[in-house]
């Protein structure tokens, strides 16, 4: 996945987010702090929100917001130990890291907005998928209506061809009544 961030606007923003924050817990800051000192891990972060649905996330929380202080994310499994993070990010340079940032309005923070990105992984709400659903059997009826038309005038045609009017009847009927049930 590319980003469309900059490395350097990432940096920026966690030097900003660093210094006019305190976190819960000290180890966050170091594991930040470690990310911004490698260009190439820094191309693999992405700040995202419902990191939690995420291949491998950091979720990190300010002291100013009553969320869980710190948690990593990987495939189903769940830590929070914040060393057993930093390792796993250290010898696995080329996975993506989706970062989650708790903290007072954060979602209406113009730093923080500037580098959050749509998470992909991110559930379809039920409404969405079941819309979807009906999209797509429409495209599956749609498909097979074509198909058994385009059939059933071929057959015609080689009834037509050969002089065989009963086959003729028949699949001029049958042509008919997959008409009728379009309609």
């Amino acid at each position: 996945m590319s980003s469309t961030i900059s490395v350097l606007e990432k940096k920026d923003f966690l030097k900003w987010f660093l210094n006019n924050y305190q976190l819960k817990r000290r180890e966050c800051a170091w594991l930040l702090n470690y990310l911004m000192s490698d260009d190439h891990l820094m191309e693999k972060v992405h700040f995202v929100e419902n990191a939690e649905y995420c291949p491998k996330s950091l979720i990190i929380s300010a002291n100013d917001v009553d969320c869980i202080p710190f948690s990593f994310h990987k495939r189903q499994h769940v830590t929070m130990d914040a060393e057993k993070s930093f390792h796993d990010i250290r010898l696995n340079k080329e996975e993506e890291i989706y970062i989650q940032l708790n903290f007072k309005n954060a979602k209406t923070n113009p730093q923080y907005v500037s580098v959050l990105e749509d998470n992909p992984f991110t559930p379809i709400d039920k409404e969405t998928e079941k819309i979807f659903s009906l999209f797509a059997d429409l495209i599956i009826d749609q498909a097979k209506y074509q198909f058994e038309k385009t059939r059933l005038l071929q057959l015609i045609d080689e009834a037509l061809d050969t002089g065989d009017k009963e086959s003729f009847l028949k699949y001029s009927a049958m042509l008919a009544n997959i008409k009728a049930l379009k309609e």
